[in-house]
């Protein structure tokens, strides 16, 4: 982290921050054909692959030091593995193979895929769970001393369901960015279709508020809701999610849920006197953060949900041109 006049405020490397960049060089690359982007990105990832590699468990190592040596352990964050780095990891990894069509980069997003289903989604629920220690056993849910987002649960101890919660958001948002992941790879998504029904199924019998709408924080993986407040990245990662489940099976369910998302997002969440979103509303979906931003809240999630939501609906409108038995005039 640097202060506005760049001086450097924590000097830690974490692998987190790391995939974001490896994601955006890229992506300018693709925008621009401007070789300087792939060149970073592609350097970026030999480092990750030298000192963030876990050969002995597989996986990644997540938080360092300047050198790359390995943090702490507890809530310096050394002795962990985590969902939400995978999965962006896997965003990253999915980019890049895209942009650079190199095979070790194919490889590694292939051998990152298989780590997100065999180690980090329940095997029963096939919900996210969210920590680990280095040798893939479950680990309590802590806050880490650097974080990426502005954690909610106070103090520096684990949450009070330590090992038994799960993130709708986090979710929805693995399964989309796993069904885009192997789009990329040209390979069919429908042959996890079982796998992506499971979590889709998860997210809109327990993370869906049928009565004020949007989107819970996070529950048991066995279903039920620990926490009802509204947080502004989970909405706008689900409107995705379940756009790119009405695509892969058609059913309406999915499309009445999105639209339950959608009235809710543009109705109570979006601050349109200041063109952003409210990060964090009450069930009712009342403001319950008035601020605009904080140093980790960019519009990352926002935008693109919504340029996302205009891609998916104009597949979905294709798709009822070609198919107009498949949804009805009105939706």
């Amino acid at each position: 982290m640097a202060d506005r006049s760049g001086n450097v405020k924590t000097d830690k490397k974490i692998l987190y921050g790391q995939s974001f960049a490896i994601y955006s060089l890229c992506e300018y690359t693709l925008a621009t054909g401007d070789k300087r982007g792939i060149e970073h990105a592609s350097k970026l990832f030999d480092l990750i692959h030298g000192f963030c590699y876990d050969s002995q468990y597989g996986g990644y190592l997540e938080m360092f030091h300047r050198d790359w040596t390995i943090c702490g352990p507890g809530m310096q964050g050394g002795d962990r593995k985590t969902l939400d780095v995978h999965m962006h990891l896997m965003e990253a990894y999915t980019t890049l193979y895209e942009c650079s069509g190199l095979d070790i980069h194919r490889r590694q997003l292939l051998e990152i895929i298989d780590i997100l289903l065999t180690r980090i989604l329940h095997p029963v629920s096939k919900t996210g769970i969210p920590q680990f220690f280095r040798d893939w056993t479950i680990a309590p849910q802590i806050k880490f001393n650097i974080i990426w987002g502005l954690d909610r649960f106070a103090g520096g101890g684990q949450k009070f369901y330590a090992t038994d919660n799960t993130c709708y958001g986090h979710n929805a948002e693995l399964a989309w960015l796993m069904i885009h992941a192997l789009r990329i790879l040209k390979s069919d998504p429908k042959i996890h279709s079982d796998l992506f029904r499971k979590i889709f199924d998860h997210t809109v019998n327990n993370g869906i508020d049928q009565e004020y709408g949007g989107v819970f924080v996070e529950g048991s993986h066995s279903g039920g809701v620990y926490d009802t407040e509204k947080e502004f990245w989970q909405q706008a990662e689900v409107l995705t999610a379940l756009l790119y489940a009405v695509l892969l099976s058609g059913d309406d369910k999915y499309w009445e849920a999105y639209k339950n998302v959608h009235r809710f997002v543009f109705s109570k969440v979006i601050n349109k006197a200041a063109g952003e979103w409210f990060p964090l509303l009450s069930r009712q979906g009342e403001p319950i953060w008035t601020h605009m931003g904080n140093s980790w809240k960019i519009n990352y999630h926002t935008v693109r949900s919504m340029i996302q939501s205009i891609k998916m609906l104009d597949e979905i409108l294709d798709l009822f041109n070609k198919n107009p038995e498949k949804l009805t005039r009105d939706e």
